[in-house]
């Protein structure tokens, strides 16, 4: 394939879907309906209803979960569905090890622009340690404000001190890579580790 004439210097990365499964997903919820016996539809619209709110960071998960599952009387604790939240995320190791050694490799920043409330975000950093290659966090709950406004693609280029020109941004989600295209950012729809990496080659980074 013919490369790019762009020479990037630094990569803009989803969490959810990118480096790591989503943080609390329909996938997650429904197994939280099932294995803490939830009313469904009922514990679905009131987390629509609320949590675009917790992920800009205007609610707590304390306050998040009050108005989805402890707005009545409970057999188990916040404790325990707390964890259970934080227990459906899980790496994508093949995807790290691809981030880690284009960096390592290219002299890269690397920057994660994500759409998460705060708690499942601190949680995922701490535990999969992705503050040991990823320079700094736009995270939608530290900002303000969440994917698809393109204002979270223009915090980031500015505090990355970078051209739009030289960013790659890689995302599971094509609407999110087409809104980053409109301020300038090249992307990748991301599959999987595989294709990603052979996307990769286009901009002539290579392992």
């Amino acid at each position: 394939m013919p490369a790019r004439k762009e020479k990037i210097t630094s990569l803009f990365l989803d969490i959810g879907g990118v480096l790591l499964t989503n943080g609390w997903d329909r996938e997650g919820r429904n197994k939280a309906f099932k294995h803490f016996k939830l009313n469904p539809q009922e514990t679905e619209e009131r987390h629509h209803l609320t949590f675009d709110t917790y992920e800009v960071g205007k609610i707590s998960l304390a306050e998040y979960l009050n108005r989805v599952v402890f707005y009545e009387k409970r057999d188990f604790t916040r404790k325990d569905f707390r964890q259970f939240m934080f227990d459906q995320s899980k790496p994508f190791p093949e995807m790290i090890s691809l981030i880690q050694a284009l960096k390592k490799k290219y002299h890269l920043k690397i920057v994660v622009v994500s759409n998460e409330g705060r708690e499942l975000t601190e949680y995922r950093i701490r535990k999969f340690k992705l503050n040991a290659f990823v320079d700094f966090f736009i995270s939608s709950c530290f900002v303000h404000f969440r994917k698809p406004d393109p204002d979270i693609f223009r915090v980031a280029l500015d505090i990355a001190q970078v051209p739009s020109e030289n960013v790659l941004y890689i995302e599971d989600r094509m609407l999110f890579v087409q809104v980053a295209s409109k301020q300038g950012l090249l992307g990748i729809h991301h599959v999987d580790a595989a294709t990603t990496a052979e996307k990769l080659k286009e901009w002539k980074l290579v392992l």
